[in-house]
């Protein structure tokens, strides 16, 4: 992607958000899916952002997909999660480890909608250890058999295949496998009661007897927590860029609002003590975006010398770095501005409110806090002091 087509993509990510923003208000309020989510992003050709333009993507190295999921961030914590769970760990483990046959086979029909994808690792028993997932399959003279259920797995639900993982029944380990969904033998069901992110799908599955083909192993047997651990790096950079656009959007409406509403004769803006969370956010945004845009050119490195494995745990270690440091800061950003909107903030039909509600499962999935705390101190002291080793 050279420099005129970085600015056309961006100014493509931009129009999106403003055609998709109104809609998504509406949708918010009445707790729906966002029906124009899809058919906007194949109007703007954003279904395949990091993908190869040979498969039908736009071709965007790290940080500019970093740059467009921090403009997408603001528009809310479940459109962004739609664009991760899509592509960040849906198309790019099929592109990193995928042969040219499944690369055809579901890249270019992924990048015009016509298959929304999704990863189904975490199980309701296996989180942040997915190695004790129950998931099995067992090997068959015409492919493989799976069975298991897993659970909390964004766009689940609208998937027409899900990157998922299991062991081999009697022992061993884990594989990954791309399992279409149109099949007998898989339940789905939508998870509706969660927090926040109703207008996004998230959903859990089971499988019974599911036959998937050997055409679809994804990479050789075995490979699976490799696949998984690689694929999630490319998943906690994209909640950390999307963080980044819910502290953007929380100072841009905590100064509006800020100047907008009177109280004691004078602005609140003009208040100290909301000048303090006018301050605070706003430091947080600079410091959030320093390391997350550090951590997404250590990824454009690591993808240019993947067989590097210095260059490797550099990456993983500030994208960790980045996703604690981010999400906890939009947690803190939503906090604030809902404080600056006083009564106002403690509703659905302003922003902050739902930037609150919506970023707190950004300090869960793709790897809780405490996770993300353990990958740093390890890389620092030495594999050898692993908590869980």
């Amino acid at each position: 992607m050279d420099r005129s087509e970085r600015t056309e993509f961006l100014h493509d990510v931009d129009a999106f958000c403003v055609e998709l923003r109104p809609i998504e208000e509406v949708c918010y309020v009445e707790h729906t899916f966002n029906e124009q989510l899809i058919p906007l992003c194949k109007k703007y050709g954003l279904l395949g952002i990091p993908i190869r333009k040979e498969y039908g993507g736009r071709g965007a190295d790290s940080v500019t997909y970093t740059r467009a999921l921090d403009r997408i961030g603001m528009e809310g914590t479940g459109i962004r999660t739609f664009f991760s769970g899509h592509t960040s760990i849906g198309q790019v483990p099929i592109q990193t480890w995928g042969n040219e046959d499944q690369r055809k086979r579901y890249l270019p029909p992924s990048t015009k909608g016509e298959k929304i994808l999704a990863f189904g690792l975490t199980e309701p028993e296996a989180g942040s250890n997915p190695l004790e997932m129950k998931m099995t399959y067992e090997k068959k003279a015409e492919g493989y058999v799976l069975n298991g259920v897993k659970y909390l797995i964004s766009n689940a639900g609208i998937a027409h295949a899900i990157v998922t993982f299991a062991y081999p029944k009697g022992g061993g380990r884990v594989s990954a496998f791309i399992a279409d969904t149109d099949k007998e033998g898989i339940l789905k069901q939508d998870l509706t009661t969660k927090l926040g992110m109703p207008t996004a799908n998230t959903a859990l599955f089971e499988l019974h007897d599911y036959p998937v083909p050997k055409e679809n192993l994804l990479g050789a047997e075995g490979d699976g927590f490799k696949i998984a651990m690689s694929t999630l790096m490319s998943g906690r950079l994209s909640v950390a860029a999307g963080c980044l656009g819910v502290i953007a959007d929380c100072l841009n409406e905590a100064v509006r609002y800020s100047k907008e509403r009177h109280q004691h004769g004078k602005p609140i803006a003009k208040h100290q003590l909301v000048q303090e969370h006018i301050a605070m956010i706003q430091t947080e945004l600079d410091a959030a975006r320093c390391l997350v845009y550090r951590a997404a050119r250590a990824k454009n490195a690591y993808d240019a010398d993947p067989s590097n494995v210095k260059v490797r745990e550099y990456a993983d270690r500030l994208i960790a770095e980045g996703k604690f440091y981010a999400s906890n800061a939009a947690w803190d950003a939503a906090d604030r501005a809902v404080q600056v909107f006083g009564g106002r903030g403690f509703s659905y039909l302003f922003r902050p409110g739902r930037h609150l509600l919506d970023v707190r499962v950004c300090r869960l999935y793709e790897g809780t806090d405490e996770i993300m705390k353990l990958k740093i101190a390890s890389a620092v002291l030495g594999k050898e002091y692993e908590a869980y080793r």
